[in-house]
C-alpha cells in the first residue's frame, strides 16, 4: 500500500502561481512513476504530469510551457509549480501513483481555484 498527501491548493487570481506537493509514504520501494490528474466539474479526469523514477517528465499539452513538475527523490514528494495560471485550470487535483506490482494509488485531492 502507498498512501498519498496532497498540499498546496487554493484560490489565485489568473496569472499567478501556486505549487501543490504530494508525498508519498509506505511501500514507496515499489514506485513507478508519480503524476498529477484534475478534474473540474462536469469533466473527465486527466493527466496534467507524470514523471518516472528516473526523472522523465510527460505533460499535457495544455499545460507545457506554465507548469512544472519535480521530484525529491529522498523525501518521497513531488512538487508540481503552476505559474501563469488561467481560470481553465480551475479542478480539483489530484496525486497518483503507479507500481511495479500493479498497484495504482490517489490521494484525496486538493482544490485549485483560478479567478478571472
Amino acid at each position: 500500500q502507498v498512501q498519498l498527501v496532497e498540499s498546496g491548493g487554493g484560490l489565485v487570481q489568473a496569472g499567478g502561481s501556486l505549487r501543490l506537493s504530494c508525498a508519498a509514504s509506505g511501500n514507496i520501494v515499489g514506485i513507478q512513476a508519480m503524476g498529477w490528474h484534475r478534474q473540474a466539474p462536469g469533466n473527465r479526469r486527466e493527466l496534467v504530469a507524470r514523471i518516472t523514477t528516473s526523472g522523465i517528465t510527460n505533460y499535457a499539452d495544455f499545460v507545457k510551457g506554465r507548469f512544472t513538475l519535480s521530484r525529491d527523490n529522498a523525501k518521497n514528494t513531488i512538487f508540481l509549480q503552476m505559474n501563469s495560471l488561467k481560470p481553465e485550470d480551475t479542478a480539483v487535483y489530484y496525486c497518483q501513483t503507479t507500481t511495479w506490482y500493479g498497484g495504482d494509488y490517489w490521494g484525496q485531492g486538493t482544490q485549485v481555484t483560478v479567478s478571472s
